[in-house]
């Protein structure tokens, strides 16, 4: 195989293994915080918040894999 390839696939894993962990995690996010908020609607607010809050920082680790794979692409 070739380097070239080699890069390639690499680049490849990297995006796609590191997009499956934050969006299996946003996933289950989303259904425990809407299976709360159908439990206790009072608290809505509360947990939609700290909802968010997490998303955003399993959205983050996407985009880390994300540079992570353009710099093994471009710079490896």
């Amino acid at each position: 195989m070739s380097p070239e390839t080699m890069k390639l696939l690499a680049t490849a894993l990297a995006i796609g293994l590191g997009a499956f962990g934050p969006a299996l995690a946003i996933g289950i996010l989303a259904a425990k915080g809407l299976e709360a908020i159908g439990r206790n609607p009072e608290a809505t607010p509360k947990i939609q918040s700290a909802m968010i809050l997490a998303m955003a920082f399993a959205e983050a680790i996407a985009i880390y894999a994300l540079v992570v794979a353009l710099i093994i692409k471009f710079v490896g």
